[in-house]
């Protein structure tokens, strides 16, 4: 759909039916595949899978901020997952699988592995099977805060060139480098058998493509540029002698990437004979560069200049794209998550910010209440006339609809929405969350509203990190789970940032966004935003501000900003 809710017409040329095309987005808990006809955008089939360790719990320790994915879990719940929706459209259409023209795949990022010189994980060898640090480093694993110290330390000092200048000026912990190097430290016997490191939305289309051998791999344009330190500007990677300050077994890594990256609207190949069998599909299956999920789910959910998408969910991702710069050279944009040409849409700035936790914040009070109804049922005998299950899934809709009957007000309890670390502005994964201003007659539905008003302010101060830098937001759209479930969420984010808020109306934003670049590069469309009219979900509602809440909330917003200030300043 396009921003004012009309279907672009397709490409004369083919029918509906004729071709369709595959989107799979790999998230934190869970892959999502659509299937969609390349006509219309109708969804034919679609599967979400469950990672199976993940789900366990295996090879995370949250207390320390360690989040390990296998690679195994990403290569079952993807072979289940398009089979699966395979299955649902060959019911109502018989034979489709062989109309599928082309693949995408975006994944969380950064999420780096470690691999050999054939680009195999080392996870995926058997003296590795249960090694954490041989494993897939999810984005929102902090165990390298102290390597991203370092390397901002010198990126600052060393008398070269400052390469985090088109990452917003800070590098993060939730990023490449510091990931790689914290892992190189801890852990002896994987450094010794580490040759390259590889993206998980590099290794996955390198996997099923037969070019898993670090030379051949397609780099990711958006992961590159946004995490890795990728720029034209220095062709390609920062030199050898800046990783040398930070360890020699770096510059070896960074030797390995080459120099190049890829859009991803880019072919990186076809499905080997191996992996068509165990998809179903044609070897003739076109599968496109990798990128990350909220860059694809921007396009998914109608990307364009002027129009900020924000990926809502667990954490956020908040994109927006805007023209190359002239011949006054490309403007810096301080605090954000990076600025990267090509790295949403080929010949576009995309421009990336967001915040560490969102729907992880209000996961944690879920969880922190249901402790004591856990443990009372363990210890009771009558414990199986409980429906705890039941009970865990209600509970943060119930808290919703009580805090939507309070209206916010100038003792209102504020919360700051850093419990995972600030990604933006001025990425920080050091900070901690903050409560002020509870009394005796704060109960949960009051802290629930507070939470959902936290990460609302958080949100604004992306927005002006953004103006600030000269990036204009006219539009903004929300996707993702929690913009798809919580309506109070997105009024009180309408409320307190003054701005409309279109919420999509398609659950699947990234696999639809995913399936427009593999429309794209299989030729059915000239180019994405062609493509993006005629198959992404649409506009399903819009919260408008209310002028009263928001002048509230402008108060309310000085005295979390007061709170952030304190805060900060007294985090060693």
């Amino acid at each position: 759909m396009s921003s004012t809710g009309e279907k672009a017409a397709a490409p004369k040329g083919f029918a509906a039916g004729e071709h369709y095309v595959l989107g799979a987005d790999f998230g934190s808990d869970s892959v999502r595949v659509v299937i969609l006809d390349a006509k219309d955008g109708r969804v034919a089939g679609s599967r979400v899978e469950y990672y199976p360790r993940w789900k366990r719990g295996l090879y995370c320790e949250p207390r320390e901020n360690r989040f390990r994915q296998h690679p195994l879990d990403y290569v079952e719940s993807l072979v289940a997952a398009v089979t699966g929706a395979i299955g649902e459209a060959e019911s109502s259409s018989p034979g489709m699988a062989a109309r599928i023209r082309a693949i995408c795949v975006d994944t969380t990022g950064s999420t780096p592995v470690l691999a050999d010189k054939s680009g195999t994980p080392l996870a995926l060898l058997p003296e590795f099977a249960e090694d954490p640090d041989a494993m897939f480093v999810l984005w929102k694993d902090h165990t390298a805060v102290a390597e991203a110290d370092e390397i901002n330390a010198l990126s600052r000092s060393w008398g070269g060139t400052d390469f985090t200048k088109y990452m917003g000026g800070v590098y993060s912990s939730e990023w490449f480098w510091a990931k790689v190097l914290h892992v190189l430290r801890a852990n002896p016997r994987v450094s010794a058998c580490t040759y390259t490191a590889v993206e998980h939305c590099d290794w996955i289309t390198a996997l099923v493509t037969g070019t898993t051998d670090p030379a051949r791999i397609k780099r990711s344009r958006c992961a590159a540029g946004h995490k890795i330190m990728w720029h034209r500007e220095w062709g390609g990677y920062p030199p050898r002698e800046f990783f040398d300050r930070l360890d020699p077994r770096l510059s070896d890594i960074r030797d390995s990437l080459g120099t190049e990256t890829w859009t991803t609207d880019v072919s990186c190949g076809t499905l080997t004979p191996e992996w068509a069998a165990k998809l179903g599909l044609p070897q003739s299956v076109v599968v496109c560069v990798g990128a990350y999920d909220a860059h694809i789910g921007a396009v998914g959910g109608d990307a364009a200049p002027g129009t900020l998408v924000k990926s809502i969910g667990t954490s956020t991702c908040d994109v927006i794209i805007g023209p190359k710069a002239g011949s006054a050279g490309e403007k810096l944009v301080g605090g954000i998550c990076g600025q990267v040409d090509g790295s949403v849409v080929a010949d576009w700035i995309g421009y990336e910010a967001g915040q560490s936790a969102y729907g992880d914040y209000y996961a944690w009070f879920r969880n922190l209440l249901m402790w004591p109804v856990k443990a009372l049922v363990a210890a009771e005998s009558s414990a199986s006339r409980l429906d705890v299950a039941g009970i865990e899934k209600r509970l943060l809709r119930e808290l919703e609809e009580a805090a939507a009957a309070i209206e916010p007000s100038d003792s209102s309890v504020v919360a700051l929405d850093w419990i995972n670390g600030r990604r933006t502005p001025w990425a920080n994964q050091k900070l901690t969350a903050t409560v002020s201003g509870l009394t005796l007659g704060t109960d949960a539905p009051t802290l629930m509203r507070a939470l959902l008003e936290s990460t609302a302010f958080g949100a604004r101060a992306i927005i002006e990190a953004f103006e600030a830098g000269g990036i204009a937001i006219e539009r903004i759209m929300a996707i993702g789970g929690v913009a798809r479930k919580s309506a109070l969420g997105m009024q009180i984010l309408a409320d307190v940032t003054g701005r409309e808020i279109q919420v999509t109306a398609g659950d699947q934003s990234c696999a639809i966004g995913a399936a427009v670049f593999a429309a794209t590069a299989a030729g059915l469309y000239p180019d994405i935003f062609t493509a993006q009219k005629a198959l992404s979900a649409g506009v399903e509602r819009t919260h408008k501000p209310d002028p009263a809440r928001k002048a509230v909330y402008d108060r309310l917003y000085e005295r979390y900003l007061r709170l952030g200030k304190f805060i900060e300043g007294e985090t060693k």
